[in-house]
């Protein structure tokens, strides 16, 4: 079947390794079932895996991908949930430390069929396209557990969310004002600001600005490059909640000193579950709200939307469709 997968791996240039071609069919386990690809959505996830991040070569060839939308195999419209916990895990899957996610130690969603396990089928509505349904298992998911889960945000609450453009970005943003949060958004881009009103940010600013007033939480994503902006932009008590490190992993100065003496909480959030997707999909459907999507392109020409995510020339998801 046709795929999109990685050969190798290279830090300096991750499309190096990029393959398109054929891949066997996937293997299906006790427990799993496939799903026919409809449309695929590529995340900063799959960029770092090119670079062997997450990935041990032994497992190479791995298609990769993490989310997908398409037919089970009676025929259903379903979204497939990414993570893949160990057999006897009960609970949330988020903690099990055997977790993985698809494209990991299982093929990814990047090809014709994909096999999961049945329990990370989510019943897709009528009302979400395949291609907006595709977005939703990693950037969607986990914006909506960062908000409304780790963050604890209600109606009403602040929010910072920084770096506006990716894709949890805009999902943090449309998700935040659905639920009712005043939502400021940051990005050193003056098009991606105006994009970011459009998608329902309440105030937008450049990346470093001094914000009029204090906020209840700030979604972090971009790491290194915002940190003191985040710290800083809190009031006393207030939240980071933290789910990626975008510009970097490593802090010169991780302000210590403000987080203890203003009584900061410092959250990670990583995905979410299974009853969270089937949540966010509930929470779509009744709103109205839909993913932004940067581009649109078949999988055949996967290749040009890598380039684009490594450029960081994106604002929304990019979503192959076969």
């Amino acid at each position: 079947m046709f795929a999109v997968f990685a050969e190798s791996f290279s830090s300096d240039d991750p499309l190096s390794g990029l393959v398109l071609g054929e891949q066997p069919e996937p293997e299906v386990p006790d427990g799993w079932t496939t799903v026919t690809v409809k449309a695929a959505s590529l995340n900063h996830h799959d960029l770092w895996s090119l670079r062997g991040v997450g990935l041990k070569e032994e497992a190479l060839p791995m298609i990769l991908g993490c989310d997908a939308a398409g037919h089970d195999e009676d025929g259903n419209e379903v979204v497939v949930h990414a993570v893949v916990s160990s057999p006897d895990w009960r609970g949330d899957e988020t903690f099990d430390p055997r977790r993985s996610l698809l494209s990991e130690r299982h093929p990814g969603t990047f090809a014709e069929r994909v096999a999961v396990p049945r329990s990370n089928i989510v019943p897709k509505p009528a009302s979400l396209s395949f291609e907006e349904a595709a977005c939703l298992p990693t950037a969607w998911l986990t914006a909506y557990r960062m908000l409304f889960t780790q963050g604890g945000l209600k109606a009403g609450d602040t929010v910072l969310v920084q770096g506006a453009g990716g894709g949890v970005a805009t999902a943090l943003i449309a998700l935040g004002r659905a639920g009712g949060l005043r939502v400021l958004a940051t990005s050193r881009d003056e098009a991606k600001r105006a994009k970011a009103l459009e998608l329902g940010a309440h105030e937008v600013y450049e990346s470093g600005e001094r914000l009029p007033a204090k906020v209840d939480a700030v979604m972090e994503t971009v790491g290194r490059a915002t940190w003191a902006h985040s710290i800083r932009s809190l009031r006393p008590g207030g939240k980071l909640v933290i789910s990626g490190t975008t510009s970097g992993p490593k802090l010169d100065d991780a302000m210590l000193s403000h987080i203890f003496f203003l009584q900061l909480s410092v959250i990670g959030s990583t995905m979410g579950t299974r009853d969270e997707l089937a949540s966010l999909v509930t929470m779509l459907d009744a709103t109205g709200v839909r993913p932004l999507l940067d581009r649109t392109l078949p999988m055949d020409q996967a290749r040009d939307g890598f380039a684009a995510l490594a450029e960081g020339d994106v604002f929304g998801k990019i979503v192959f469709t076969r």
